[in-house]
């Protein structure tokens, strides 16, 4: 066990700075976004977004490798979280990462049942034409509420 973890950890420090630098900050906002899963909806719900709004569906070329690094690192290190990381928790995380470099991004949750019948949800994001996280499984959901997180530079638009 030791030398498994001696040795992810010597495979980190060898890794560019920039890399590090994402990484530990993906790790942070996979804590930030545990701490807002934990509490009620209502309370937090302001802070992803416009509701029932969404952002535009274009791609743009310039942003595609930030976008593209951020979601590469929230789902590395969701796998190493002590806590759940599951679609949500990974949706809010690349979403905040990515309302810091100026990116907007939709948050989209949805429901469906399962094979048993049971209420299931899933949460998803998108920012422009690329889907950040949840995208795999976003087809067998209905969507019952989205999020347009437009960062304070691009709220003029709105």
């Amino acid at each position: 066990m030791n030398s498994i973890l001696f040795h992810k950890l010597k495979h980190f420090l060898a890794l560019p700075w920039e890399k590090k630098r994402l990484l530990i900050e993906a790790l942070i906002y996979l804590a930030y976004a545990r701490i807002y899963k934990q509490l009620p909806f209502s309370k937090v719900s302001h802070l992803l977004g416009k509701h029932m709004k969404e952002t535009e569906q274009t791609q743009d070329l310039h942003r595609e490798n930030p976008i593209q690094q951020i979601s590469e690192a929230v789902h590395h290190m969701s796998r190493y979280t002590f806590w759940e990381s599951e679609c949500l928790v990974k949706a809010v995380a690349c979403m905040k990462m990515l309302e810091r470099r100026g990116i907007e991004s939709t948050l989209y949750l949805g429901t469906a049942r399962d094979d048993y019948g049971e209420f299931v949800a899933h949460a998803w994001l998108r920012s422009g034409t690329f889907f950040l996280s949840g995208a795999h499984e976003k087809d067998k959901f209905t969507i019952v509420s989205m999020f347009a997180c437009i960062p304070k530079k691009e709220k003029e638009r709105w």
